[in-house]
């Protein structure tokens, strides 16, 4: 499994957690703290869900 997220992958996320508009020109010191949080939660979130699928098959 990968360490670093891809810059599609953080895009992604950016867009479901509605901040894409500030990183399309993949500045991403334009989002705040509490949207870095957010991001990393959520990636978190999948990667144990990927976790949990991988072990069930």
């Amino acid at each position: 499994m990968s360490r670093i997220m891809s810059e599609e992958s953080k895009y992604e996320l950016a867009q479901e957690l509605g901040f894409a508009d500030k990183v399309k020109d993949g500045n991403w010191g334009n989002i705040t703290t509490r949207e870095a949080g957010s991001l990393v939660r959520r990636a978190i979130e999948k990667a144990e869900e990927n976790m949990a699928q991988q072990r069930m098959q």
